[in-house]
């Protein structure tokens, strides 16, 4: 019984803090949805140890699009592969100061680890935390594909900013 009690406070705290808070200006709240991004072709720059690739990113949540562009990769690890055809998807779960649609809220620099491996058709996972002046974030978990060959592993990063 204190169970279910337990399960029913957690799920009405949960949906009390999903819920936005509404100001004159902006709107704050929780943002959650999936960020898919693509590595634009020939930008991959591989040093062994690091590795960087330009990304053009779209986040999607409740009928919204926003764009973003940016730069990821390996800051320090092991990146032995030769990849095309990046992509890779976040799902988002970020604290706002502005949830607007056109707001860019999730504009800024993630960190954590990734792993990835490639023997023609590669895989690859990150988990990312981070945020910027508008935000704090959590990308729990990114999945990704690509063609190529190759592993890579290491400290991994995202950085994005609003698409001109």
């Amino acid at each position: 019984m204190k169970t279910k009690a337990f399960s029913i406070a957690l799920l009405a705290a949960l949906t009390a803090a999903a819920s936005p808070i509404t100001s004159a200006e902006e709107q704050s709240g929780i943002q959650v949805g999936i960020i898919t991004c693509a590595v634009i072709a020939g930008s991959r720059v591989n040093l062994l140890i690091h590795s960087t690739a330009d990304v053009r990113c779209v986040y999607e949540n409740q009928g919204k699009t926003e764009r973003y562009v940016g730069e990821t990769g390996i800051a320090l690890g092991l990146d032995l592969s030769f990849k095309e055809n990046e992509k890779f998807a976040f799902t988002v779960i970020a604290a706002s100061a502005d949830v607007q649609p056109g707001a860019h809220a999730l504009a800024g620099k993630y960190v954590g680890g990734t792993l990835g491996a490639t023997a023609g058709i590669g895989l690859s996972a990150s988990a990312l935390i981070g945020g910027g002046d508008k935000n704090v974030s959590l990308q729990p978990l990114a999945l990704g594909t690509n063609t190529g060959i190759g592993a890579s592993g290491g400290i991994g990063f995202l950085y994005i900013e609003a698409a001109k």
